[in-house]
């Protein structure tokens, strides 16, 4: 998965999120507060800036639009957008201090968190320089995301205007998706949006339930069709922390998607991934439902991380590969990807190859014997095509999928690639294994790729055989007893 050519603008609420980290040993003498002593500090964007971050970290084209004080927090917010590679098209104002959020953090827990904010709407003058700059930035994207943290930037202006009245006008003019997160019980601002992502308690208030109230399935569609039809909002996505998200599409059934099971660190920022993920997927022209999936796919990754966090397109190629039916299963580029990966771990890589037709315990004994080599084993495996040309017309007996699935089962195998050709060579010269393994029939020398690793520095390893296993002879068992009474 890639975001080549996506180009995406963020506008809302930007904001510095701040962070204090150290350690508790005792109490205050003075209060009953945690003494924590400070071992460092850092900023990263946040707000809107932050789904700007989640964007730009997964290959796709940038910009920002809000707007920012005139302060040290704003020349930090910039520098830091611009050492992303973010366009910057943050307004200044004088009459505004930059949102800035101060997390205090100890023994990797969030302690307390101080706010520094104005939460009112924009004033004539900003609302109208920063609108000229957004239709400006509009232009050959592929979709628009309005982040609205209700700190002013899409609250109506004194004059009547409202900013994401502006742009989801100009963005449907112009055939671009409009996305939104959104705050507060209101939406009539977001009416004409593509897709509106709110969590379950901002969908609730939407709708007007209770705080708490349980609401089964069909409720929540018909409250959902209900809130789509009020303010024509063409679907909603609703993300439902630990139970999922769920689409809400027109002419559609209902689609859900179970959250990825994972360690929570910190939920903060979650949102932010969610949609800039959803966001990345649409402005690459996938289906809603995928798109929702890779969405879901990043979230579950935020959640593993200490503050707002961007998560990066391999950690999301990585968790989407968790959840694949075949996980160890790679295709070539993406496995030499992994393998530096090892290697800047210093692990070395071990490598061996077969057909693997009917899983036998002379195979069992060849994984085991290539895994005590070295630190990571991965399984060259001849596809279906291969294994017909070197067998015969009635071979493999399991197809490709299915032996590479009974492989990925043993807990030695790290990785499985399939390869076309007759031999590995290609594998082993792409892969550049630091140990190559084959079967003790053959000698050093008659190994494929033996030269390519010795002359990088490595080695090959002869593994014992087992006597009497072989799939041809299973083979030839079965035949031989199909005719008997």
């Amino acid at each position: 998965m890639n975001f080549d050519g996506v180009r995406v603008l963020v506008v809302g609420d930007v904001m510095l999120d701040h962070y204090i980290a150290g350690q508790v040993k005792r109490i205050s003498p003075e209060a009953p507060v945690p003494v924590v002593s400070v071992a460092k500090r850092w900023s990263v964007p946040g707000g809107a800036a932050n789904v700007a971050r989640n964007l730009v970290r997964l290959g796709v084209d940038v910009a920002v639009a809000g707007v920012v004080g005139q302060d040290t927090a704003a020349d930090d917010l910039r520098a830091a957008l611009a050492a992303e590679g973010i366009t910057d098209g943050l307004a200044a104002s004088a009459s505004r201090r930059t949102t800035c959020k101060t997390r205090v953090l100890a023994q990797g827990q969030q302690l307390m968190r101080l706010d520094e904010e104005v939460c009112t709407p924009l004033s004539a003058e900003e609302a109208e320089a920063l609108k000229a700059g957004v239709i400006s930035l509009l232009q050959g994207r592929q979709a628009v995301i309005l982040s609205d943290y209700a700190k002013g930037v899409l609250l109506d202006t004194a004059n009547g205007v409202n900013l994401c009245r502006v742009v989801i006008d100009e963005a449907r003019r112009m055939g671009i998706a409009v996305l939104v997160d959104p705050k507060g019980s209101d939406w009539q601002r977001y009416a004409g949006a593509h897709c509106v992502t709110p969590n379950a308690g901002e969908f609730d208030a939407a709708c007007g339930v209770e705080p708490g109230a349980k609401l089964d399935r069909a409720q929540r569609e018909s409250l959902a069709a209900d809130l789509r039809t009020r303010y024509g909002i063409e679907r909603l996505l609703i993300t439902r922390g630990p139970k999922g998200m769920a689409l809400f599409s027109p002419g559609e059934a209902p689609v859900y998607c179970r959250a990825t099971v994972r360690e929570v660190a910190d939920v903060s920022g979650a949102g932010d991934t969610a949609i800039a993920t959803l966001a990345a997927s649409v402005g690459k022209g996938l289906p809603w439902a995928e798109s929702m999936h890779l969405a879901n796919a990043a979230a579950g990754v935020a959640v593993g991380k200490m503050g707002t966090a961007p998560v990066s397109l391999a950690e999301l190629n990585e968790a989407l590969r968790e959840q694949a039916d075949n996980p160890k299963l790679f295709d070539l580029p993406n496995l030499v990807e992994k393998i530096e990966e090892w290697r800047r771990k210093g692990e070395s890589i071990v490598f061996t190859n077969g057909c693997f037709d009917l899983l036998h315990p002379g195979h069992i004994s060849l994984i085991r014997q290539s895994a005590a080599q070295g630190d990571r084993l991965i399984v060259g495996l001849n596809s279906d095509a291969s294994v017909r040309r070197l067998k015969g017309p009635t071979r493999p007996i399991q197809n490709e999928n299915s032996r590479a699935l009974l492989l990925a089962a043993l807990s030695d195998v790290d990785a499985i690639v399939l390869f076309d050709e007759d031999t590995p060579l290609e594998l082993i010269t792409a892969l550049r294994p630091d140990v190559l393994v084959k079967g003790s029939d053959y000698t050093i020398g008659a190994v494929v790729g033996a030269d390519v690793v010795q002359q990088a520095g490595g080695r090959v390893y002869l593994a014992r055989l087992v006597d009497g296993c072989s799939t041809t002879g299973i083979v030839r068992k079965i035949d031989n007893h199909k005719d008997m009474p």
